[in-house]
Order: C-alpha cells, then sequence, then structure tokens
C-alpha cells in the first residue's frame, strides 16, 4: 500500500513541526499524532483485530495474563499485511526519521515484543524501561511506535499511556504525561535508559466490561548509537507501582484493599523469580563457558607451587593467591 494512501497526508505536512515537538517532549522525546492513518485503512485494521487468544496471553512468567501479543502480523488479514507493508517501507522509515531526527532506522522483520496487543479488564503494566539490543540482530532499539484501535477510551478507566519521569518517585514528585489510547492516535517515543512507560489497572464500568484495550506495536532499530546513550545489554526493566495513597494509618482494610495489596505482592514476588531465575542463567552459562574449569585449575595449581619450597616461587604465588581473592570479593571489596 502506497504510503499517501494509507497514512494521513497531513502528517508528512506537518512533519518539521512534529520533530521540534518530539524533540522538546517531556519528560523524554516522544510525540503524539492524531488521524494518523487513513480513516478506511484504520477501520478496516479494527474489523481485522484478532479474537483475544490464550496462546497469546502467555506472560513473561510462563502464566496465561490478560494480555494477548500477536507477532505473526502478516497472518492476521489483508489490512494488517498492507501495514506491515508500509512500516518496513523507505518511504515510511523516511517519515519517522524526519519527524525523531534518528536516521537509517531498521524495521523488525520479527516484531519481538510487538505486533497486535490486547488488555482485558484487571490488567495493567508497571512503568519500566524496555530492552536495549535486538535479541538476534544486536542492533539498537531506538523507537517505539504504537498505533492505538480503540473507538471509546477514557482515562478514568485506567489503560491510558503514562510516560514517566521517574517512576521511582512518589507520583506527586514524578513528572507523568499521560496518552489516552483513543481510535487512530500514534505516539510515537524514544527508547532509551529514561524513558519509563505503563499503564494504571483497566477498571471498565459495568456498562463496557466488554471492551478491551487495543494496539498494534512497532519497534524501530538502528545498527549504531551514540555512545553517550548505549548502556550494557539488559532485559524489561520494570518498576514496582507505589502503594495507593488510601492506605494510610487507621485506615480499616476492606475486600478490595486486601485483594490489592495481595496483587501487589504477587507481583514483586513474580519479578524477583524471574530475577532470580535470570541470574541463575547465567551462571550455568558461565560455569559451562570453561571459564570456571580453568580457574578452578589455577587454583588447584597455585596451591601446589604456594607449597613450594622454594621461596623465590611461593612469594609471587601469593601475590596472585591475593589478587584473586579480591577479584571474587575478598576482604579488600566493600559490600553494601
Amino acid at each position: 500500500m502506497d504510503i499517501h494512501e494509507s497514512v494521513n497526508p497531513a502528517v508528512s505536512r506537518n512533519a518539521a513541526q512534529l520533530s521540534a515537538r518530539f524533540a522538546s517532549a517531556r519528560p523524554f522525546p516522544h510525540v503524539v499524532i492524531d488521524e494518523f492513518l487513513s480513516e478506511p485503512f484504520c477501520a478496516e485494521l479494527c474489523r481485522q483485530f484478532p479474537a483475544f487468544s490464550a496462546t497469546g496471553a502467555v506472560n513473561e512468567d510462563g502464566r496465561v495474563g490478560g494480555k494477548a501479543v500477536q507477532e505473526k502480523v502478516r497472518g492476521l488479514g489483508p489490512a494488517f499485511k498492507q501495514l506491515d507493508d508500509l512500516v518496513q517501507s523507505e518511504d515510511f522509515l523516511d517519515l519517522v526519521g524526519r519527524i525523531t531526527g534518528i536516521e537509517q532506522l531498521r524495521y523488525d522483520p520479527w516484531y519481538f515484543g510487538g505486533g497486535t496487543h490486547e488488555n482485558l479488564q484487571g490488567q495493567d503494566l508497571d512503568a519500566h524501561i524496555d530492552f536495549n539490543y535486538h535479541p538476534l540482530t544486536r542492533q539498537h532499539r531506538r523507537l517505539n511506535l504504537i498505533i492505538y484501535l480503540n473507538e471509546q477510551w477514557q482515562d478514568e478507566w485506567g489503560g491510558s499511556l503514562q510516560l514517566h519521569r521517574d517512576p521511582t518517585l512518589p507520583p506527586q514528585s514524578d513528572e507523568i504525561v499521560t496518552v489516552t489510547p483513543l481510535l487512530n492516535r500514534c505516539v510515537i517515543f524514544e527508547t532509551s535508559e529514561r524513558s519509563w512507560h505503563g499503564f494504571r489497572r483497566i477498571d471498565l464500568p459495568a456498562d463496557r466490561q466488554h471492551l478491551s484495550r487495543r494496539s498494534f506495536a512497532v519497534y524501530f532499530y538502528t545498527d549504531s548509537r551514540p555512545a553517550e546513550q548505549t548502556a550494557d545489554e539488559h532485559s524489561t526493566i520494570y518498576i514496582e507501582r507505589h502503594l495507593p495513597e488510601r492506605f494510610a494509618p487507621g485506615r480499616t482494610l476492606d475486600e478490595a484493599d486486601l485483594l490489592e495489596l495481595r496483587n501487589l505482592l504477587a507481583r514483586r514476588d513474580q519479578h524477583l523469580q524471574r530475577l532470580y531465575r535470570q541470574l541463575e542463567n547465567a551462571n550455568t552459562r558461565l560455569s559451562r563457558s570453561g571459564l570456571y574449569a580453568m580457574e578452578m585449575r589455577l587454583r588447584r595449581r597455585l596451591n601446589e607451587l604456594e607449597r613450594s619450597s622454594s621461596w623465590l616461587l611461593a612469594a609471587p604465588v601469593r601475590a596472585l593467591r591475593r589478587l584473586l581473592k579480591r577479584g571474587n570479593g575478598g576482604p579488600s571489596q566493600r559490600h553494601g
């Protein structure tokens, strides 16, 4: 599909103004663009949006949750095939590059973490920063582009995207920008070590329980990135939600309070379990790499040499042993 038929022509005409908004936005570079796609094309995407599937709702903890993701976009219908053609086209990548100031953007054909997203009643998303390298290509993740496909939504229902300056701060001290996920609204934001984002728990009114939060997401990469913006490779990093302000001295807990506290504790436990698994996997990879075995052989050889009757040989061996201890958290290192 030609970009002029699928994307609202006003987006290209206003690229310079959108670029200025992106660069100056707080709490980090982003831009919100309404009526992003042509109306007929957007309507077809809504009509062909996939039904919620439990197989696509397995979360990072291996459990079926309230968020379904479909990464195989091209198989969802003709409209999504056209959308996939669009977001990888040179014209579209050039347009996004002009808006964000990031050149030579790379499309992700695997839609790793992207594709269609559907969130049901009760689902939320803790504030987080995204993984920073593509797991296969090793390219730098630079931009998130999300198109919302909800014909009606209100901020008081939860589910509105929130961009944070620092989610570790109490909400009244944080800087939070809210983006309501309305139909055909596109948000583009920089993916960095400070692009904290998430949304509050979806709590729909009784007469809106049939609704869900629907969107399409695609992430863009570059082969390189300015050195001052790079960091060691990491997976998605979450910040736990703060305890709601209603929990104060003297409050008598009701059933809803107890349920929320249990959910918060369960979520924290899940995150800790996942971190422990990652640490265990890292230790396993290290031991299998052969480095651990080499170190053990070196230590055994040092023991033999240290018992040598030659003082000239034993003294430098003891110095090497002290060096090994420092490298492995010996007495010379401080621990918090």
